[in-house]
């Protein structure tokens, strides 16, 4: 019992895997911050010179340009976003190498394996068309490129397979927390989202990388929050109205996970339809911008208007309704990009006009407050990540800790809903057919072989996570640094 390593320690199963960590991981794990956090401050900038120049401004928020431009110029720069998305995915099909299009595929069904050019040219093309207008987040391409720059330098260090995924989640984890200023919010997003499980020896990594990365991406970006909104308290009327909406969110995720599903697997297959689709649905989106701007961009501007509750209830009404929809029809285009703001902004709609509806029957209470609320039930059941979700809704809108007991008590409801519903995540939805790891009836030689690793390592259906590999590792005496091997 003297020994560091034999020390029984109930809420650290994984102690195998701490003993592995030598200098060369956590060398890595310094150097993927960096990485991730010059990489997502540099595509973050290369988003902002494309807005500049696709609308013609050099002041304001994007929405005030896309509102001030001509209805002409909406569509023309829609029609031009779409070839460039069509174009890029057919250069990026030339492009794509070993791993996966999205960070989750590459590390639930490709050994956490992203070939780095590919994964960079998706990520700078993303930004592009987002610039441009397309309806997708603009958090995949820092996410592919931290996960990039991980997989690579794993490579280098020639980890093994389950310290290649560890690193390149939180490579991914370490990207979104760099454009977003969020680095708790990303180190969860990491290890709850796309690892499935928290311990100790997940979270060290994900948070050394996400702080780093945030921290160096202040260079560039400056230590900003991402919405401005006001102080809102606490009421009898918030807390009844989150125990009857937390449910509704659940349904509403259930539905958005289901388009994002069937977007998925509309996507084209034909080189010319890979060309012509994306043509088509950002015209179609540019046309429909005439009337609605706000449908243009990730959706950033639209949240921050709901959550001041500065948007009328007919276009809440519209928005709830359209924006997911233009959202499924980019990504079932083919144009790359991510989900979680467009996730975040039905969510914040959806909470929004239900709000509003309640402040009519309860009166005293800013719609924006339940805007917020609906926000982020929405998000933990769309990403299967209830602490990510609050998290991240905390650090993205400062001063809405106030309103920390109704959104817990949303939260908890929509994703128990979600679950019982059997409801996937948004990261799932995208990966089709691929197939489940997580499915209970698999036996363990078909996990083994789903998820590219030894059989003896995938006991069962529940435990196919990377803290299980730890729990594989001996506990008694120190592990050999694998990653010393490489050095």
């Amino acid at each position: 019992m003297s020994s560091r390593f034999s020390t029984h320690q109930p809420n650290v199963p994984g102690r195998g895997i701490v003993a592995s960590y030598g200098p060369t991981f956590w060398g890595l794990v310094m150097a993927i911050g960096v990485l991730a956090g010059l990489a997502g401050g540099a595509l973050l900038e290369l988003l902002r010179a494309v807005e500049r120049a696709a609308w013609g401004y050099s002041s304001g928020t994007f929405l005030d340009a896309v509102t001030a431009s001509s209805n002409e110029r909406r569509v023309i720069v829609l029609l031009c976003a779409g070839v460039i998305a069509g174009v890029g995915a057919l250069v990026l099909k030339r492009l794509r190498g070993f791993g996966g299009g999205e960070v989750s595929e590459a590390v639930w069904l490709q050994d956490g394996r992203l070939s780095l050019l590919p994964s960079i040219s998706r990520g700078v093309l993303s930004m592009v068309i987002v610039g441009m207008g397309a309806s997708i987040g603009r958090e995949a391409g820092p996410q592919l490129a931290g996960g990039a720059f991980a997989s690579r330098l794993s490579d280098w260090a020639r980890l093994p397979p389950w310290q290649r995924r560890l690193l390149v989640a939180c490579g991914a984890g370490a990207g979104m927390a760099a454009v977003y200023n969020v680095p708790l919010g990303g180190a969860l997003f990491a290890v709850e989202v796309l690892l499935g499980t928290i311990s100790l020896a997940l979270v060290l990594p994900a948070l050394a990388t996400s702080v780093v990365a945030t921290a160096t991406s202040w260079l560039v970006l400056g230590n900003e929050t991402t919405y401005h909104v006001a102080t809102y308290g606490v009421s009898g009327s918030e807390i009844v109205w989150a125990i009857i909406v937390g449910p509704l969110a659940g349904l509403a995720a259930a539905i958005w996970v289901r388009m994002i599903t069937v977007a998925h697997d509309s996507r084209p297959s034909s080189a010319r339809a890979r060309l012509l689709a994306p043509v088509v649905v950002f015209t179609v989106l540019g046309l429909l911008a005439i009337e609605y701007p706000q449908l243009l961009g990730n959706g950033k501007d639209t949240i921050e208007l709901a959550i001041t509750a500065q948007l009328g209830v007919g276009l809440l009404a519209a928005l709830v309704v359209l924006k997911p929809i233009v959202t499924a029809g980019c990504l079932g285009s083919g144009a790359p990009g991510g989900l979680f703001t467009p996730t975040l902004t039905f969510g914040v709609l959806f909470g929004g006009l239900l709000g509003y509806g309640w402040t009519q029957l309860w009166p005293g209470t800013s719609y924006g407050a339940y805007a917020v609320i609906g926000g982020a039930a929405v998000l933990a059941a769309s990403m299967q990540g209830p602490l990510a979700a609050i998290v991240l809704t905390l650090e993205l809108a400062h001063f809405t800790d106030t309103l920390i007991v109704p959104i817990l008590l949303a939260v908890t409801a929509a994703t128990v809903v979600a679950r019982r519903l059997g409801l996937q995540s948004i990261y799932s939805a995208r990966l089709g057919s691929s197939p489940d790891p997580d499915d209970e009836s698999a036996s363990p030689a078909e996990l083994a072989a789903r998820l590219e690793m030894p059989e003896e390592l995938a006991p069962d259906g529940r435990r196919t996570d990377i803290a299980a590999f730890g729990e594989q590792a001996p506990v008694t005496e120190p592990a050999k640094d694998p990653g010393a091997e490489g050095s």
